[in-house]
């Protein structure tokens, strides 16, 4: 058995193992709720609406689809994030420009901006700074071209956003392919993330998303926008799902 890990004995802003990481807090993170798994040291944890952290927010969070899920961590000592098992690694950008999917995202420094990306799902890191992101399984680093299944997309730096490609050969030649078409499911063979340019794609080594707790409040904004004949087609096509 490994020796008890103690404040003396945790790295400082690395991993203790390739599901755990330790950040050496000195002041303000932002960090994504039920992520921190314990801490030593005197540290308190604010929601972004609070009045003390108010500035900061404004400052340095431009999400509000994602508010609800973060808090800032405020404090000095040894802080430990876990996500559900999942391989945790740490970025550092140096004025840099960096999208990543919002489940994926789990603290960042205060001195980098968050906005939210025009690609639903995502979230922009600007400047200089060090973040962490979770994958189901290591991450591998691409140049563009290249075409990436959206499930396995982490992110992608200091490049154009991508495009959607779609296989039309595929779902037409494919029966299995045609018929889920047919009721909206897609996979990474019939539609892909197409990046051209330069820059860095961030994929992980498997096609299993994490669950987004912000996709439904996007989804309940659009909806009100829908008429009723849209509204009972989408009751229908839900009900399709359902009954996979």
């Amino acid at each position: 058995m490994d020796a008890p890990l103690s404040p003396v004995t945790l790295p400082v802003d690395d991993n203790i193992n390739p599901y755990a990481f330790c950040v050496d807090l000195q002041g303000e993170w932002f960090l994504h709720k039920g992520k921190m798994i314990a801490y030593y040291g005197q540290m308190r944890f604010e929601a972004l609406t609070v009045a003390s952290v108010s500035a900061l927010v404004a400052a340095h969070f431009s999400s509000p689809l994602y508010a609800d899920d973060w808090v800032v961590a405020t404090g000095v000592g040894k802080l430990v994030l876990g996500d559900r098992g999942f391989d945790i690694n740490s970025y550092d950008l140096d004025d840099g420009n960096l999208t990543v999917r919002a489940a994926n995202l789990l603290a960042f420094e205060t001195r980098l901006e968050l906005l939210q990306s025009i690609v639903p799902g995502f979230l922009t890191l600007l400047g200089t700074g060090k973040f962490l992101a979770s994958s189901n399984g290591p991450v591998i680093f691409a140049e563009p071209p290249i075409r990436v299944d959206p499930e396995a997309l982490v992110g992608w730096a200091d490049c154009p956003s991508p495009s959607y490609h779609y296989d039309g050969h595929w779902m037409t030649q494919n029966l299995v392919g045609l018929l889920r078409g047919a009721i909206g499911i897609v996979s990474g063979e019939e539609r892909q993330f197409d990046f051209t340019g330069a820059g860095t794609v961030l994929i992980q080594s498997s096609e299993k998303t994490m669950a987004d707790p912000a996709a439904l409040r996007m989804m309940e904004q659009q909806i009100t926008a829908l008429s009723q004949a849209e509204k009972v087609h989408l009751h229908r096509f839900l009900g399709a799902q359902l009954t996979q």
